[in-house]
């Protein structure tokens, strides 16, 4: 009798362990899986290719942070919130599987295409594509920037977590000190040629310029006293 409960108790811790595992599951998801999961509320959506083969197509809504850069990877990956779910893509799922595992050991609840967008492109699902847009001059580019006024330029990109992260700062430090200077948008993602021009590299990059003439330029998050200093 002792040994068959002994057995039993095997049996059970077995099973409990199994169960454990499959709960825990693995964190490659199928076409199906992938889709249904990335169709919910308050998730992240997370590419990590490069801006090139974003721009070639992603998925709707989904965010960057190319991995084979690893200072660029944690440092728009600090942006996201760890309290919502995140899921990688790439091309094969080579790369967001690294990725993922990278994430889940430094505290994301994260999850991958299995076979990436290839996989997704032969399953019939469709992607997003970029817009080709027309690159502004510099000339063009400077004549936003009047020599009366004091002006913020946000160069920033739709995909760019740290730049989501700093719209409300932004929209907050128009509401507060809108009077003090006008604020100019560039998207960084698409207007590639004026970056060039301007050595912008880093998104967000913010340069402020009084009397026409650069003043400050800072990259990455920066807290609203900041901008207000130079004002």
């Amino acid at each position: 009798m002792i040994k068959k409960k002994r057995l039993v108790l095997a049996i059970c811790c077995i099973s409990l362990l199994t169960a454990c595992n499959s709960n825990t599951g693995s964190t490659n998801l199928t076409i199906s899986e992938y889709e249904k999961s990335i169709s919910q509320n308050n998730i992240q959506l997370l590419d990590v290719r490069t801006n090139e083969e974003y721009q070639s197509g992603h998925l709707g809504h989904a965010l960057l942070a190319d991995w084979n850069n690893q200072e660029e990877f944690k440092t728009r990956v600090a942006a996201l919130d760890k309290n919502k779910p995140l899921y990688t893509y790439c091309l094969s799922g080579a790369r967001s599987e690294m990725a993922t595992e990278w994430l889940r050991k430094n505290g994301f609840t994260a999850f991958n295409l299995a076979g990436g967008l290839n996989a997704w492109k032969r399953a019939g699902k469709q992607l997003e594509e970029a817009a080709i847009a027309r690159q502004i001059t510099l000339a063009e580019y400077l004549v936003q920037i009047p020599t009366n006024k004091t002006v913020l330029v946000d160069f920033s990109a739709v995909w760019c977590p740290p730049c989501k992260a700093m719209a409300p700062v932004i929209d907050s430090l128009i509401a507060t000190h809108g009077t003090k200077f006008d604020l100019v948008k560039i998207d960084g993602g698409q207007q590639t040629a004026i970056c060039g021009e301007l050595n912008v590299t880093t998104f967000p990059t913010f340069i402020m310029y009084r009397q026409g003439k650069e003043i400050w330029r800072k990259e990455g998050p920066v807290d609203a006293k900041e901008f207000i200093m130079n004002f």
